[in-house]
Formats: structure tokens, C-alpha cells, sequence
């Protein structure tokens, strides 16, 4: 089976993206979100390339993708860069498996952009207000404070943050993977960037249009997720109105880490390829 690996580089107006890709079949393309990269999908991908091409990359200031302290990386540049994303794939309708922030990054693209997806997947994402911790908004207003921190400080602290969003423990290899980007120089600058830059607004945007969401829509959603707690997720449902629920018994906020084979079960359900046009991965 074809494994997940960052082997595609691309230049985006936000900088250097690192991506990947595999499988043959209909496109479907992963988006991550805070404070992860593409490593977050390893353990579907696999899967995933049996029945589809499978596109994923790193978002710019996350993972080994371009951490330019100049560069803003807010969700609006990374709406922006999604679209990007597609055009350099050539992708008309993917589907979409979109987590947290990249749930509003690509609910920017669809519907402040007009970009079409096939189908849509929605998985414990950032995509109504209120979002956000105390301890995320105190850290916005606070980044000078937070970014002069010694390193071995700033591990704990990210490897705390980390571990507050998940609810089954992961393999020690899966958590050490998902903090090793945070931890260079420019790794740190970049993790309190992106409290910094975090914005309502960006949600507020689309909010009151996540009715006219232009595909078949379905939400899936770790019940007992310590970030975005589910009362959040059945909202998002009844705001589409058409969108379909799957809830995760005893999973938190990184459904494809933490449970697998339970997220790989509920897309096998939800997205069908064929129902979309065949392609072959180069």
C-alpha cells in the first residue's frame, strides 16, 4: 500500500508547500489542521489510495512546509493556498477530508471562492465561533512573552498543548512526529505566529452561508473531544441542513490518529468514488 511521504514540492503565494500524493482513482485531497501537518492523515492514507488519488500537503507554517516569520499564515492565506493547491494537482471537484482548520480553509474555498468539491467530509473542525481556549486566546496577546521561551521549555509546552486535544493516547512515535516541527527555531517562531493570527473573523465570513454548501456534505466528529466539544459539531449539522452526522464514541479531536480504522469504516460509508470521474496518479 502506497504510504503517506512529503516527496512533491510546490511554490504558493504564501511560500515553499511540501505535498504528496498516491493512489489511482477519483481525487480526494486531506487538509489539516492546528497544530498539525499532513503526517495526521499516515494512518488512513494507506487505505485511502485503494480506492482513490489521494493529495495532501503541508500548510505553509506548518510541518516541512515554508515557516517565514514574514509570511502571514492565517486561515484566509490558507483558503487562498488550498485553491492554489487544486490548480497546480489540476483538480476541478475533489472530494474534500478537511480536520479542524482546515475545515474553515476550505469552507473559504467552496464558498468564498466558488472552488467545487464531489463530496465533502467535515471532522471535528474550526468552522463557528466561539473557537478557541482561554489558554489560546491568552497566548495571542501574549507572543513576545511565549516566543522568548528556553527550548526545552517550549517542548513541554507544545507536547502539552498537543496531548490536551486527544482522548485515547496515541502511539509515542505519532506524538513525537506531530511535535518534532514545533521544535526548531523556526518551528517555535512559527507556533505562536499562528495564535497570533488566529481570527474570528475568518469563520464569520461563511457562517451564514453553510446552507449553500454545493455537494454532499457529512460531518464526522470525536464525541468527546476536549477542544470543540460535539454540541459544536451537531450545530455545524443543523446549520448545513443536509449534511449527514457520525459521531465517534470515546475518540477526541484527532479522529484519524487516535481511531483509524473507525474514521476509515465511516468514509467507506460516506464517500463513494464511484460516483465520480477515475483518475490515475502519475
Amino acid at each position: 500500500m502506497a504510504q503517506w511521504h512529503l516527496s512533491e514540492s510546490y511554490q504558493t503565494t504564501a511560500g515553499t508547500v511540501a505535498a504528496g500524493s498516491a493512489g489511482t482513482g477519483p481525487a480526494l485531497v486531506l487538509a489539516h489542521g492546528w497544530p498539525w501537518s499532513s503526517y495526521a492523515w499516515h494512518r488512513i492514507i494507506p487505505a485511502l489510495t485503494q480506492r482513490f488519488t489521494v493529495y495532501w500537503y503541508d500548510m505553509p507554517g506548518y510541518g516541512r512546509s515554508d515557516k517565514d516569520p514574514t509570511q502571514r499564515t492565517s486561515l484566509d492565506v490558507q483558503g487562498n493556498v488550498f485553491g492554489e493547491m487544486l490548480d497546480h494537482w489540476q483538480l476541478d471537484a475533489p472530494t474534500v477530508i478537511a480536520h479542524d482548520f482546515g475545515g474553515a480553509a476550505t469552507l473559504r474555498a467552496h464558498l468564498l471562492q466558488g472552488r467545487t468539491f464531489a463530496a465533502y467530509v467535515l471532522m471535528n473542525v474550526v468552522a463557528l465561533r466561539p473557537w478557541g481556549s482561554d489558554f489560546f486566546d491568552h497566548v495571542g496577546k501574549h507572543i513576545d512573552a511565549f516566543s522568548g521561551l528556553p527550548p526545552h521549555i517550549h517542548k513541554a509546552l507544545v507536547t502539552a498543548y498537543i496531548a490536551g486535544a486527544i482522548t485515547t493516547p496515541l502511539r509515542p512515535a505519532d506524538l513525537s512526529a506531530l511535535i518534532a516541527p514545533w521544535l526548531t527555531p523556526e518551528g517555535a517562531v512559527s507556533f505562536y505566529r499562528q495564535f497570533a493570527q488566529a481570527d474570528e473573523a475568518y469563520t464569520a465570513a461563511f457562517e451564514g452561508q453553510l446552507d449553500q454548501i454545493r455537494c454532499p456534505v457529512h460531518v464526522i466528529w470525536g464525541k468527546d473531544d476536549p477542544w470543540i466539544p460535539v454540541t459544536r459539531g451537531k450545530a455545524l449539522q443543523a446549520k448545513i441542513g443536509t449534511a449527514s452526522l457520525t459521531l465517534l464514541n470515546g475518540v477526541g479531536h484527532l479522529p484519524q490518529l487516535e481511531a483509524p480504522e473507525a474514521v476509515l469504516a465511516a468514509l467507506h460509508d460516506l464517500i463513494q468514488p464511484s460516483t465520480q470521474p477515475t483518475q490515475k496518479h502519475p
